[in-house]
């Protein structure tokens, strides 16, 4: 007897192994994946400017970073004691000016150099719903707090959806034509927004999304959402707050991605990593007892053993 609909998931033509360098980019969901990317020890850059859940945002940030446009003080402004960057997560905001300003352009030139060696884009879109600022008249990723009368909230349509992501698509393969991407579209439930408005944002992603991948070479659509929809339909698989996943829905569906987007030669080494990263973190009752100390010898053997087999995996 079943009692969840399996979503049928496609092997990945250009899968993910130890020798990729991988860029993960967008919503939460996106540092969910990069988490587990970093716990396996892959080669990974998550989110260099904090979560960005809207594809205007996110390309304007890939249009800034291959094109080397560097912060001004024009795009930077002082609120609540903080300076902030519309463009960017509030993560990233500091109380100095200058170190706010360097920060950001060296985030910038590290991120420049990193769309030009990365094998594998994943990119995680979370809303369709952006804020206007009304003084620029440009889209923010982020309103820092600042009054919302300074603001008009508006849903991108799917059109518009799939041209910023077309456009990402060729900024990116303009410096770095060999690249892949894999897209998914976050399960988070953006419910501030309203019910049926969540959907409707939802259904606007996709549309795009789907609609600019026919045109995209080297892309692969993994299926997040709708895991999180149709396999995991249930509260139980959300966190306390009713509108994340919950850890389990998020090893559940890291589980589905492994086994179609990371090649089948890396997951021996995968389990490696896990039962090193899992002896790492292992607390012993007694310190100084002989068991623990052949117990750190033993780990200490593993960890150079996969080192010389691997050097590119930093444990």
């Amino acid at each position: 007897m079943n009692f969840t609909t399996k979503i049928p998931i496609s092997r990945y033509q250009n899968p993910i192994d130890y020798s990729s360098k991988i860029t993960s980019i967008g919503s939460c969901f996106a540092e969910n994946i990069g988490e587990k990317f970093q716990y396996f020890k892959f080669q990974i850059t998550t989110n260099p400017f904090g979560i960005i859940f809207n594809p205007v945002s996110i390309e304007n940030l890939i249009s800034r970073a291959v094109n080397k446009q560097q912060f001004t003080e024009n795009d930077i402004f002082y609120h609540n004691n903080v300076w902030h960057c519309f463009e960017v997560h509030s993560q990233l905001s500091h109380p100095d000016r200058k170190i706010f300003l360097d920060g950001l352009n060296q985030i910038l030139n590290d991120f420049h150099l990193q769309i030009f060696k990365s094998t594998h884009f994943q990119i995680t879109y979370g809303t369709s719903w952006v804020y206007r600022n009304k003084l620029s008249n440009s889209i923010v990723a982020n309103c820092h707090k600042v009054p919302q009368n300074q603001f008009e909230k508006e849903i991108l349509s799917a059109e518009i959806i799939e041209k910023s992501i077309k456009n990402t698509v060729d900024l990116i393969q303009k410096v770095n034509p060999n690249c892949h991407f894999i897209f998914t579209i976050s399960p988070v439930r953006h419910i501030k927004d309203g019910f049926a408005q969540n959907q409707r944002s939802k259904a606007h992603l996709i549309s795009g999304l789907h609609n600019s991948k026919l045109e995209t070479r080297n892309s692969n659509y993994f299926p997040s959402y709708e895991i999180m929809m149709d396999e995991l339909r249930d509260y139980r698989f959300y966190a306390d707050d009713l509108l994340h996943p919950s850890q389990m829905a998020i090893d559940y569906i890291w589980q589905r991605f492994s086994e179609t987007t990371i090649s089948a030669e890396s997951h021996s080494i995968m389990q490696e990593v896990d039962n090193i990263q899992k002896g790492l973190a292992h607390r012993p009752f007694n310190p100084d007892s002989a068991s623990h100390r052949e117990f750190s010898k033993n780990l200490i053997k593993k960890m150079n053993t996969l080192a010389s087999k691997f050097p590119k995996i930093q444990l």
